[in-house]
């Protein structure tokens, strides 16, 4: 067996070392490029679109993540996703509703709309990477209920706004269709399950740099110091209170854990809002830079939050209940696909 050669820079170690690192090592320089020289983005051709298709990605994610998902274990998978999914949402409206009631609209500068805009949803994309690394089965299949969670729908029912009635049921379709489709693949190829399962890692990176491409640095200087408080509370107190609902239930706290971001569309909840509701117009205005770095600072520490939550449970949990076949870290996976010839085949 020829030993492993070591690259010029050893970029995959580096990335395996920090948690979450296959994530947010790209999504970083995505960041970075879209703050720093965001015209080269648009160049067109194939470079606009390996830096923003995060649709296309996510899409192909969703079906090697389905692959690896097996037909009997759906059930458990949708409690989980039902579970973190109402938790967040009733833990942004009993935060938004202390600020509003006892705070004068006014906790620690967060309006009622900002608490609420940014802790109701949660990054779709990051959830299922995190979860795919960290997570078991049921874990990752909860992506078909939060799925619900990666937009403006809950926060418009959070804050009383209406017309917006067709939107869940569309929502999700178009994210259980590639999800479904990885299913059933998977569940009648074991070859098709093991060459989706080998691709992950790759469309993972590529995601991760396209949703970076959405952000900028600049967004945390515009939220203020609001803005990053606003993504601690976001982590630390909805993250908490995630993890416990979801640990009490019977889930792994990894679901919990990794629904602790603000979607990317958040930034544009609070002027939707204000659209249904005028009299919130300049809270609106206020809140918009505060969700858009909340944001930012959620997808860089959910990752480092997910892996302690992880890693926590995992000295009380050895086995996680309902992954006997499942990898516990999923980094180890993640770590071992790009180098090892002749992987066996993954368990079904």
């Amino acid at each position: 067996m020829e030993p492993e050669k070591k690259g010029l820079v050893p970029m995959v170690n580096f990335m395996n070392k920090i948690p979450g690192g296959i994530m947010l090592i790209p999504l970083l320089v995505g960041c970075a490029i879209n703050s720093f020289f965001p015209g080269f983005l648009q160049i067109g051709g194939a470079t606009t679109g390996v830096f923003t298709s995060t649709n296309a990605f996510l899409g192909a994610f969703f079906v090697c993540v389905g692959a690896n998902l097996s037909i009997s274990g759906a059930g458990k998978a949708l409690k989980v996703g039902a579970v973190v999914t109402l938790t967040k949402l009733l833990a942004s409206i009993a935060v938004g509703l202390i600020a509003s009631h006892f705070f004068n609209d006014n906790l620690l500068g967060l309006s009622a709309v900002a608490i609420i805009s940014s802790m109701s949803n949660s990054n779709g994309g990051m959830f299922t990477v995190l979860t795919k690394m960290y997570g078991d089965e049921a874990d990752q299949g909860a992506i078909a209920v939060v799925s619900l969670n990666d937009g403006p729908f809950f926060t418009l029912i959070a804050l009383g706004a209406a017309g917006m009635a067709d939107i869940p049921l569309m929502s999700l379709v178009a994210a259980l269709v590639p999800l479904v489709l990885g299913i059933i693949l998977g569940n009648i190829d074991p070859k098709m399950k093991k060459l989706l399962n080998d691709a992950e890692p790759m469309i993972l990176m590529f995601l991760a740099v396209a949703l970076g491409s959405t952000m900028s640095f600049s967004q945390i200087i515009e939220g203020g110091l609001g803005g990053i408080v606003l993504g601690l509370m976001t982590l630390v107190i909805g993250g908490i209170v995630t993890v416990f609902f979801d640990r009490i239930t019977g889930g792994t706290g990894i679901a919990g854990a990794a629904i602790s971001t603000v979607a990317g569309n958040a930034v544009a909840t609070p002027l939707a809002v204000a659209a249904a509701d005028p009299t919130v117009y300049d809270a609106a205005v206020i809140a918009t830079p505060q969700v858009a770095a909340a944001m930012i600072v959620t997808a860089i520490l959910c990752p480092f939050f997910t892996a302690y939550v992880n890693k926590h449970f995992r000295r009380k949990d050895p086995v996680p209940a309902g992954a006997a076949g499942s990898a516990a870290p999923k980094l180890v996976e993640v770590e071992e696909l790009p180098n090892e010839e002749g992987a066996p085949e993954p368990k079904g």
